[in-house]
């Protein structure tokens, strides 16, 4: 096995390609590969074959063949896209690329190709809402999720989708969406890897909520929802993306302004319980956890460097281990195993 991580470097159009150690989380760099139109979301087929990158100056994606025994990213494929794309996944089966588009408040689903390649036009292109963040679908691959944001326009609410995974079709749930009952503005989620939970990240709220999953009908329930920044704490700030481990005993969720990652353990009953914060870079947008579950490397979406973190699996605190120049406005952290 192999571990690469991958960090798109939006003022400079590229995306840094490093090897990883799991036996200590150190990376290498191995090279860059020429992304122009400043690269931001990626995201990897669900068997780490190809990695897809949004370019959001040149309204395209670009979809890349992963070698595995080198890290080298090959160009497959460019398709057009509708507007700038602030948010990439795949569907579980790897069919479809989903995207979430912030300004145009749209998701979009385009099919992907028998060589690993994203196709134009969408499958879908369905108005949401502006501030529309994230777009993923639950391990069953049956519903979707597209949290939107609460600033300015936005309609502070996850929309709920049913997802066909033969045709990439998407129609609104019942409900068709969950709204928070204070301004959070819900942003990024992940799932949790063996409950019907979901955990949110709030832009607005600077919080984390935990949703849980109906398996029989897709519909979102709030059970808890924890604040990421230290009592008495007043300034500018706002919620970025979120990560669970692979085990699943810890969340973590970056602050923008405190410049810190919140983390917090998860309970047996998918409840969370606040660990606290640890320091960042400036402006932590973007970060990933490898995935042993060891590590996670957050990157400085003002300073320009990548600060790696060790994970401690008994207490889930964090330990910067080391600290890489990447570059101007880092935009993305992808770590992969293949």
């Amino acid at each position: 096995m192999a571990f690469y991580t991958y960090v798109s470097i939006s003022g400079e159009g590229k995306v840094l390609r490093f090897s990883m150690d799991p036996s200590d989380g150190s990376l290498e760099l191995l090279g860059e590969t020429a992304a122009p139109g400043r690269p931001a979301p990626m995201a990897a087929s669900p068997d780490r074959r190809f990695v897809y990158v949004g370019r959001r100056d040149d309204l395209e994606v670009s979809s890349y063949a992963l070698d595995a025994a080198t890290g080298d990213l090959e160009l497959v494929g460019t398709a057009g896209l509708e507007s700038d794309p602030c948010y990439m996944s795949t569907d579980r089966a790897g069919r479809y690329l989903l995207s979430a588009y912030y300004n145009a408040g749209h998701a979009a689903v385009h099919a992907i190709g028998d060589d690993g390649a994203a196709a134009g036009p969408p499958v879908e292109w369905v108005a949401t809402g502006t501030g529309a963040h994230c777009f993923q679908t639950d391990p069953t691959n049956r519903y979707g999720y597209v949290p939107h944001i609460a600033a300015g326009p936005g309609p502070n609410a996850i929309f709920q989708f049913r997802f066909d995974g033969n045709t990439g079709r998407i129609t609104p749930n019942d409900p068709p969406r969950v709204s928070p009952e204070n301004p959070d503005g819900p942003r990024h989620f992940c799932f949790h890897p063996s409950r019907d939970i979901i955990y949110v990240s709030n832009e607005q709220g600077c919080s984390v909520t935990g949703y849980n999953l109906d398996p029989a009908t897709g519909g979102l329930s709030p059970f808890q929802t924890l604040s990421t920044l230290p009592e008495g704490f007043e300034e500018r700030n706002s919620c970025s993306q979120i990560q669970i481990t692979p085990n699943g005993k810890y969340v973590y969720a970056p602050n923008r302004g405190h410049n810190s990652i919140a983390g917090f353990a998860v309970g047996d009953d998918g409840r969370l319980t606040a660990l606290g914060q640890t320091p960042a870079e400036a402006v932590p947008r973007a970060f990933g956890i490898d995935p042993t579950g060891s590590y996670l490397y957050s990157a400085g979406l003002e300073s320009g460097r990548l600060a790696a973190f060790r994970i401690d699996d008994a207490t889930g605190g964090l330990e910067r281990i080391a600290t890489y120049d990447v570059g101007e406005g880092p935009m993305w952290v992808l770590a992969v195993e293949v």
